[in-house]
C-alpha cells in the first residue's frame, strides 16, 4: 500500500469507489475494504496528511468536510440505530491522508 492510498488511487480515478455524498472539495464513499456492515471514508480532495496537520487556511475546508461527515452520520444513524465517526492519527493511520470513517455494526474481523 501506498502512503496515500486516497490521493494516489481513489482521487486519481485508479480505484473505483462507490461514492455517497460529494461536494466540490469533499468525497465520502463506501469503504473498499470493510471492517463494518456500513463503513463510510469522507475525506477532503485536497491532500492533508492527517487532522493535526490541518493549517488555519484550511478552516473552510474543515467546516466543508464536518458537514458532510454530519449529513452522512444522520443518515448512518436514522437506517441503522447508532453510527461511529472515527478518525485516526500516528501509527494508527494507515494511509497519510486526513480521513474520517463513519461506520455502524459489529466489526466483521
Amino acid at each position: 500500500m501506498t502512503e496515500d492510498f486516497y490521493c494516489d488511487e481513489v482521487l486519481s480515478g485508479k480505484t473505483h469507489v462507490n461514492k455517497v455524498l460529494e461536494t466540490e472539495n469533499v468525497l465520502a464513499y463506501n469503504h473498499t475494504r470493510p471492517f463494518y456492515p456500513v463503513h463510510i471514508v469522507a475525506i477532503p480532495k485536497k491532500h492533508i496528511s492527517s487532522l493535526i496537520a490541518l493549517e488555519d487556511s484550511d478552516t473552510e475546508l474543515l467546516l466543508e468536510l464536518l458537514g458532510v461527515i454530519k449529513k452522512v452520520a444522520t443518515k448512518v444513524t436514522k437506517e441503522n440505530g447508532a453510527c461511529r465517526v472515527i478518525t485516526n492519527l500516528g501509527s494508527y493511520q494507515d494511509s497519510k491522508h486526513l480521513h474520517w470513517h463513519i461506520v455502524s455494526g459489529k466489526p466483521l474481523r
